[in-house]
């Protein structure tokens, strides 16, 4: 893991949690359609693939290196999930709660399930609103549903490293029925990120020569794929082969298909630049930084841009409001990552001290 190939990977995390902010941004509720262009993309579905091969290589490559035991494993996983999600959630309940007591019709519509906080908490902090045949959206916070395909990768994952045997089998096994199969088919994608890593680590990389080529060509297949419709003829090839009208019954995996597509190519690219990233670069912290916070624009921007839009009023309406509004959100965000993401460090510190003395024997 270079340094150059590390910066990259925080370049690339920070822009793909802004797509998905500038995604929902561009609904018409908030921007009046303006922007509906960016919606017509479906740049923000793309970008949580990015997420999840970003997140199979990082993930891969922290096991193999930092945390090498199952607990270190789970405690880094739970933690790093924790520190954002639980603060999130509560910020979520707020702000919904209150913006659909102020603005009433705001928030009268599919983007806002208002679940009780006992709900909230459980779905929420358990990562499972997406199991099995769960589908439920956390008040406004779209973009919750991909936490819990993560944490059932981090699930299966552990497993697979970590057991052996029969053992290893069935709780595989279990895992998959428990978590379902709408989840697993979007899989493939993370588990490339991590064959990714392996490859790296082993120095199975493209020549000089080949790395131009796995640069640059994924993104001008991706650029293709999109004016042809790419997206749209595999997600209608996928209901057709199952014999459905549509794959809406598949939630956020509907587009499974052009998923594991656009899995190979960003897998592709990701080798292709760590065959030439370098370890003699400049560290750029301000990229540093805005990756460091990238966690938090990605988790609290929608229940935000649903609660600020109608609180601007009339100027949230004009050509103006829609940039405030954008920017007024970025910020805010990034103040949640100083206070909860930036100090995941000082947490994890705390909750082993916490840990420590409860495990310390007492004098009777």
């Amino acid at each position: 893991m270079t340094r150059g190939f590390s910066i990259y990977l925080d370049a690339l995390r920070f822009g793909a949690a802004f797509i998905v902010l500038l995604s929902h941004w561009a609904y018409p509720r908030f921007t009046d359609g303006v922007y509906l262009w960016i919606r017509e993309l479906n740049l923000g579905s793309d970008a949580v693939v990015v997420f999840f091969v970003l997140s199979g290589l990082v993930v891969a490559y922290a096991a193999d290196q930092r945390d090498k035991t199952a607990g270190r494993f789970a405690f880094a996983r739970i933690t790093r999930l924790l520190s954002v999600a639980f603060p999130a959630l509560m910020l979520c309940y707020g702000l919904d709660r209150i913006g659909a007591t102020l603005w009433p019709d705001a928030y009268a519509g599919w983007w806002y399930n208002p679940i009780g906080l006992g709900q909230t908490l459980w779905e929420g902090l358990s990562f499972t609103s997406q199991w099995g045949n769960d589908l439920t959206r956390i008040g406004t916070n779209g973009p919750y549903w991909s936490l819990s395909y993560e944490a059932a990768f981090y699930v299966l994952f552990g497993i697979a490293l970590w057991t052996k045997g029969a053992t290893r089998v069935v709780a595989l096994t279990a895992g998959a029925l428990l978590i379902g199969p709408r989840i697993l088919i979007l899989m493939p994608a993370w588990l490339m990120g991590v064959a990714a890593w392996h490859m790296i680590k082993s120095g199975t990389l493209p020549t000089r020569k080949q790395s131009t080529a796995a640069i640059c060509l994924p993104p001008i297949a991706y650029g293709i794929a999109l004016t042809l419709q790419v997206p749209d003829q595999l997600t209608a090839l996928s209901a057709q082969v199952l014999g459905l009208e549509h794959t809406g019954s598949f939630g956020f995996s509907d587009e499974f298909l052009w998923n594991a597509v656009l899995g190979v190519l960003i897998t592709v690219h990701l080798l292709g630049v760590s065959a030439v990233a370098r370890d003699d670069v400049r560290n750029l912290p301000f990229i540093r930084w805005l990756a460091g916070g990238s966690f938090s624009l990605y988790l609290v921007h929608y229940p935000l841009l649903q609660f600020l839009s109608p609180a601007m009023g009339d100027f949230g309406r004009t050509a103006l409001g829609y940039m405030v509004l954008l920017l007024t959100t970025f910020i805010a965000c990034y103040l949640f990552a100083e206070v909860f993401e930036r100090t995941l460090k000082m947490q994890r510190a705390g909750l082993k001290m916490a840990v420590a003395w409860v495990r310390q024997p007492r004098v009777a």
